[in-house]
């Protein structure tokens, strides 16, 4: 499996308090990568550290076989984009203005956008079906619409890498088919690598090529969709009890949980109209 973008044994902290241990990792090129686990178990510091925005404690990210660390911004900026979990715009920002923050990388002098870098937002906006609608402010567009823009302007970077922190957060379920379902054709007609962090397993199941499964910062299981999203996987890393069964669509696995597998909890039993009850008491 090759991989441009890689870890190995990163060490991440917090003062004296570790989220991610000895993680080594390889993101597979041209594929979606899906990172799920527990609130809390380091999905968002890995993609931080993985965008050189966070610095390890030991350890490295190796960008093309270089260390992340020792790249410049701009260069790093030029070869992958990332979009961070609930970003926020100045009020009255446009549409098309915020597009073409994603050409700074590329911009020199006085910062005025060239004929390439018009070109760029212009296919920004069209591949995200954001054109119609580039000349409203930010802050008045819908969920969907205001995340296909950021989206926008992570693509106008022009990156072969893109990064993103729970793209479908606070987003109906209409909105969340629509943002998976433009990664996913980003994905497979412009072939770009996706690295995104997911609370779905259903969506991680359905849009990733690779899932890696994380908990307390380490990868305790990466492949692919039917080799992850197992019962053993989810009481291990979430600590629920579930059924899985395969979509007879698409043949990917679907996770139904039903009970928390907790210590000191009793059994889960099924209910008399076929539902599955969970004993809360401690007996």
């Amino acid at each position: 499996m090759s991989g441009r973008l890689r870890t190995d044994q990163l060490h991440i902290g917090y003062g004296r308090r570790s989220i991610v241990e000895d993680l080594s990792l390889r993101i597979p090129d041209g594929q979606i990568t899906a990172l799920v686990g527990a609130n809390g178990s380091g999905k968002s510091t890995i993609l931080k550290a993985l965008a050189r925005i966070l610095k390890p404690a030991s350890g490295q990210v190796l960008l093309d076989g270089k260390s992340i660390q020792r790249q410049s911004t701009r260069e790093v900026a030029k070869q992958l984009a990332i979009l961070p979990q609930n970003p926020s715009a100045p009020d009255g920002l446009t549409v098309e203005e915020l597009v073409a923050f994603g050409r700074y990388p590329h911009q020199r002098g006085m910062g005025t956008l060239t004929g390439e870098d018009r070109k760029a937002v212009d296919w920004a906006l069209q591949v995200t079906g954001t054109a119609d609608f580039r000349d409203r402010p930010v802050d008045q567009l819908s969920g969907g619409q205001r995340q296909r823009a950021w989206i926008a302007m992570a693509l106008a970077q022009d990156t072969e890498i893109l990064l993103l922190d729970e793209p479908t957060t606070f987003l109906d379920i209409a909105h969340q088919l629509e943002v998976l379902q433009l990664l996913l054709r980003l994905n497979r007609e412009e072939g770009r690598t996706i690295v995104m962090v997911v609370h779905d397993l259903n969506h991680a199941a359905q849009y990733a090529d690779h899932v890696v499964a994380i908990r307390q910062g380490r990868a305790v299981r990466q492949g692919t969709p039917e080799e992850v999203v197992t019962e053993d996987m989810l009481r291990a890393v979430f600590g629920v009890e579930a059924v899985i069964v395969t979509d007879p669509r698409l043949g990917l696995p679907v996770c139904m949980p039903y009970a928390l597998a907790q210590a000191g909890r009793k059994e889960a039993a099924p209910h008399k109209d076929g539902r599955i009850v969970y004993d809360q008491s401690v007996g």
